[in-house]
């Protein structure tokens, strides 16, 4: 690419970000989410946030204004309107928003990745793929180009043509699942495709993990079931999620009593004993460790941050 070009192209992607931050703006005028369309959400925010979600969805995000952080496990991950970040199976990760403010507003969106959609674009594609890699993680951070911007851009205007919408929604949802798959996500998205294999496995564990996350963790009879050896689950859960089985639990189990004690006014003891821990004093530091503050500070610092 010549020096001109790599001008243009630049100015091309700047263009189609203020363009977007634009929309979103008038979509969202105030702080809030918005479902724009069935798995595809917007959001503003004016400060910054911690999400307070068990387990998310496999989803591609963008950041159009602002900048968040995502923990996974011991993991950050930091992205930005020069990044996208993705994850192809249900993870318990927690999204920051970390630079978000009245004069400049946070602004991003999240698309959710059907599995049936993702094997349709790519059996139309003809894209190569190797469905199920446990070596492949799941979750993964890139830089974003102008093809993939101007595609979510497109997206977002047909907010101004629900006239329009109806046809030319599913095609662009299409078309950004397919310049995932081309611009190196084949592998990571194969996790959701996988029908045989070490990741339907892992998948089936999240959601047995997710299901039952109040009840002790058996590792042996998990592995059974699977049909897997002990070392051989714990090695390719971990390649998957980035954690171990029992990390995976805690942060679930921890994640799910934050959101029971902002959204459901629960006591820090009865959340504790909704998620499986029996003692109380234990729970509390293990919240601390993972938190950063005990369970009531927490809430309290949480509450004062929904208060817009």
């Amino acid at each position: 690419m010549t020096y001109q070009e790599a001008e243009r192209e630049q100015q091309r992607v700047q263009s189609i970000r203020e363009e977007l931050v634009e929309r979103m703006a008038r979509a969202l005028p105030e702080d809030g989410a918005l479902e724009a369309f069935p798995g595809f959400f917007l959001a503003r925010l004016t400060k910054p946030r911690e999400s307070v979600q068990p387990v998310y969805h496999p989803a591609f995000c963008l950041v159009a204004q602002g900048a968040k952080h995502v923990l996974l496990g011991e993991e950050l991950y930091h992205y930005d309107p020069g990044h996208y970040l993705i994850f192809t199976v249900d993870l318990p990760v927690v999204f920051q928003v970390k630079e978000a403010s009245k004069e400049r507003p946070y602004f991003g969106l999240r698309l959710d990745l059907d599995p049936s959609l993702v094997a349709s674009v790519l059996m139309e594609s003809g894209v190569a793929t190797k469905k199920g890699d446990a070596s492949v993680k799941a979750i993964d951070v890139s830089p974003i180009d102008a093809g993939m911007l101007d595609a979510v851009l497109r997206l977002v205007r047909l907010l101004d043509a629900l006239g329009e919408s109806k046809f030319l929604v599913p095609l662009t949802i299409r078309e950004i699942i397919y310049r995932l798959l081309v611009g190196g996500q084949g592998a990571r998205l194969g996790h959701l495709l996988a029908s045989a294999g070490d990741t339907r496995r892992i998948s089936k564990a999240i959601g047995h993990l997710r299901d039952h996350l109040d009840e002790p963790l058996q590792m042996e009879d998990i592995a059974r079931e699977l049909g897997m050896s002990v070392s051989g689950f714990h090695h390719h859960f971990k390649s998957v999620t980035a954690m171990s089985p029992l990390q995976f639990q805690k942060q679930i189990r921890l994640q799910e009593a934050r959101r029971l004690m902002l959204g459901e006014n629960l006591d820090a003891a009865s959340a504790a004993v909704r998620v499986g821990y029996e003692d109380p004093a234990y729970f509390s530091r293990e919240y601390k460790k993972h938190f950063g503050e005990p369970p009531q500070r927490d809430i309290a610092k949480l509450r004062s941050h929904l208060e817009l």
